[in-house]
Formats: structure tokens, C-alpha cells, sequence
């Protein structure tokens, strides 16, 4: 089995800074609240299970091996990420009662699965991780896998609380357009990112 701790400690940075899974989070639950985003938290963190362990037993090593796909997700999960900074950029007061919906499971999902770099940094991890042998040994690659995601769930469930504290302080009409307008351009400027990167 790997050693844990220090996939962990690889772990760390990785899902706690800023990126376009946890802006997405912050600002839905700045918008939302926590409770909202659950449905989103649950599609986004069920795909990246089903991802990871697809790609720890070697399923997935097309997006790897052929650049055009690559390409092409990243120009996709860039303009996903845009138009979510755009819904938030229009939107009106924090948690009013107009159509705004915060996103769904669905919408988790893709944002997962329309982010190239989700699928660098598992097959980095499993790179560094997984114990060398001639085939993967599936009790590792689950293991890997569970505390993947578990830790990108802790990450993006405290992104979505200081959202969410964040939005306490930004309660009046104007304020809260300024925090929309934030969250907005921070995911703009992450969507420019994936492009570029």
C-alpha cells in the first residue's frame, strides 16, 4: 500500500489553492450557501472517484495520449468555467428569491470531467504513488482513489464555507454585487488559465 501521509502531504497544495473546482465552490456558496451546494459537491466528487480509479487501472490513457482530445477538453472546461463567471458576474443580491439556481450534480460532474489538469494531476499522483509492478494492484489504486477524493471533498467543502462566510459580510445590494463581480473575475481569470496553461 502507499504511503499515505506523504500522498497527503503531495495532496495538500494541490486541492486547497485556488483552482477552478474550489473558485466554483466558493462563489456558489457565497451565492448559495453550503447546504445548496451539496447537490454539485456530490456530482463533481462522484465523478472524480469514477475518473481517478479509471485512470489508476489505465482506462483513461487516451486524454493522455492524444493532444487534440486534450486540447479540446481544455478549450471546453475553459469556456464552461467562463460562462459560470458570467451567471455569477449577473447575478443580482446574495441568496435572493430571483431564477437563479445554484448548480446541480450534473454541473459538478462536468466541471470535473471538462478539467484537463484534474486528469495531469491523477495521472501525476498515481505516477509517484502507486507501487511499480507489471499491472496495478487494484487494493492501491482504490486506496489512492478514496483519499483523492476525500481530500478534494474536504477542500472544496471549505472553499464553500468561506464563500459562504464570506457572502456575511457582503450582505447589502451593492456589496454583494462587488463580491459577485470578485468571484466572477477571479474564475474569468481561471478560465484564461486552463487556456493557457
Amino acid at each position: 500500500m502507499p504511503d499515505t501521509l506523504a500522498l497527503i502531504l503531495f495532496l495538500l497544495p494541490l486541492a486547497y489553492s485556488p483552482g477552478p473546482g474550489n473558485m466554483v465552490f466558493a462563489a456558489n456558496g457565497a451565492r448559495f450557501g453550503p447546504r445548496a451546494t451539496l447537490p454539485a459537491s456530490l456530482g463533481y466528487h462522484v465523478a472524480t472517484w469514477i475518473v481517478t480509479l479509471g485512470i489508476g487501472i489505465g482506462l483513461f490513457g487516451l486524454v493522455g495520449s492524444a493532444p487534440g482530445l486534450a486540447r479540446a477538453m481544455q478549450v471546453a472546461g475553459a469556456a464552461y468555467v467562463l460562462w459560470l463567471a458570467l451567471s455569477i458576474a449577473r447575478a443580482g443580491v446574495l441568496r435572493d428569491t430571483g431564477p437563479a439556481r445554484p448548480m446541480g450534480a450534473g454541473g459538478g460532474a462536468v466541471l470535473l470531467l471538462l478539467n484537463p489538469k484534474a486528469y495531469l494531476i491523477i495521472a501525476l499522483m498515481f505516477s509517484q504513488f502507486l507501487p511499480t509492478a507489471t499491472a496495478p494492484r487494484i487494493d492501491a489504486v482504490l486506496w489512492i482513489t478514496t483519499v483523492f477524493t476525500l481530500n478534494n471533498l474536504m477542500a472544496f467543502t471549505a472553499w464553500t464555507v468561506l464563500g459562504d462566510r464570506l457572502a456575511r459580510l457582503f450582505r447589502a445590494d451593492r456589496s454583494a454585487r462587488r463580491l459577485n463581480l470578485g468571484f466572477a473575475g477571479m474564475l474569468a481569470a481561471v478560465a484564461v488559465w486552463m487556456l493557457l496553461a
